[in-house]
C-alpha cells in the first residue's frame, strides 16, 4: 500500500512508535527511526531485514528545536522524502500542581508539544513541494479528558490536538492530511513505570496494579496494543483516509465514552 513512501516516526525504538514503524514497514514504506535505547542497530537491521524495506536511524534530541529540524532534514536527505510523519515521542512526569519541577514542566512540553510543531513546520515544504503528506500525532485520551497529577502531560497533549486542528486546516488543499491518535493505556515503558510506582505504594504485584489502573479508566479492561495503533496509523497513511483530516481518533476501551 505504502511502496515508495517514507515515513519519520519519532520515539520508534519501543512502544507505541516502534508499532507504528512495524506497520508501515510491512506496507512497503521506507522508515526513520528516532529514539534511544539498547540494541538500536539491531533492531534496525532487523527490520530493514525483515520487511525489505530501507529502515535509518537517527538519535535526534527532541527537547532541542534544531536537532528536530535535522531529523526531518537528514530522513529527507538520505530516504529522499519524508511522506509520512509520525510524531510519537513523550516523555511523563506526574505530581500535583504546586509540587511540579519546573524542569520537568519544560521537558515535557518540548518533548510532547513543542517537538512535534518543528519537526512538521520543516516536513511541510517538501510534502508541498509533492503534493502529498500524512502528518499523523500520537496524542492521547489526556488530550480530550484529564487526569490529576499530569498537569504537562495534559497540556501537552491538549495542544497536540489543538496544532493537529491548525495544520489540517491550513493544508486542506495542499494533499496533506493531519490527523490525532488518542489512545488511552497502552503497556508502553511509560506506561509500566506508572504501574511499578502503583504497585510500591499500594503493595501489590504489578499483576493486580495493571488491574487497577485499567480499572479505574478503560472499559475493557484491556491494553491498546502498539500493533493495533499500527495498523490506525496505516489507515491515516492510506487513500481511504485521504479526506480525513483535522480529527482525534480514540482507541482507548471505551475511556472516552463515559
Amino acid at each position: 500500500m505504502l511502496k515508495g513512501r517514507n515515513a519519520v516516526v519519532t520515539g520508534s525504538t519501543s512502544g507505541i512508535g516502534l508499532g507504528i514503524a512495524r506497520a508501515l514497514a510491512a506496507q512497503g514504506c521506507g522508515i526513520m527511526l528516532n529514539g534511544f535505547g539498547d540494541g538500536i542497530e539491531d533492531l534496525r537491521a532487523g527490520l530493514a531485514q525483515e520487511f525489505g524495506v530501507t529502515v535509518l536511524y537517527n538519535g535526534a534530541d527532541l527537547s532541542k528545536a534544531e536537532e528536530c529540524a535535522s531529523l526531518i532534514e537528514d530522513a529527507e536527505k538520505r530516504l529522499g522524502s519524508v511522506d509520512i510523519l509520525v510524531n510519537n515521542a513523550g516523555i511523563q512526569h506526574v505530581d500535583a500542581v504546586e509540587n511540579f519541577p519546573v524542569a520537568r514542566w519544560d521537558a515535557v512540553i518540548a518533548i510532547n508539544l513543542s517537538s512535534a510543531f518543528h519537526t512538521i513546520r520543516t516536513a511541510l515544504p517538501g510534502m508541498k513541494a509533492r503534493g502529498w503528506g500524512r502528518l499523523i500525532n500520537v496524542a492521547s485520551v489526556h488530550g480530550l479528558v484529564a487526569s490529576v497529577n499530569k498537569a504537562a502531560y495534559v497540556a501537552a497533549k491538549h495542544g497536540i490536538i489543538g496544532l493537529t486542528k491548525v495544520v489540517a486546516l491550513e493544508n486542506a488543499e495542499n494533499g496533506i492530511t493531519c490527523n490525532a491518535i488518542c489512545p488511552g493505556w497502552v503497556l508502553t515503558p511509560l506506561v509500566q513505570k506508572q504501574i511499578d510506582a502503583r504497585a510500591e505504594a499500594q503493595g501489590v504485584s504489578i499483576a493486580d496494579a495493571g488491574r487497577d489502573l485499567l480499572s479505574e479508566k478503560q472499559p475493557s479492561k484491556r491494553f491498546t496494543t502498539p500493533e493495533e495503533l499500527g495498523e490506525l496509523a496505516v489507515f491515516l497513511s492510506s487513500k481511504a483516509a485521504g479526506n480525513m483530516t483535522g480529527t482525534s481518533l480514540t482507541m482507548d476501551g471505551g475511556w472516552t465514552a463515559q
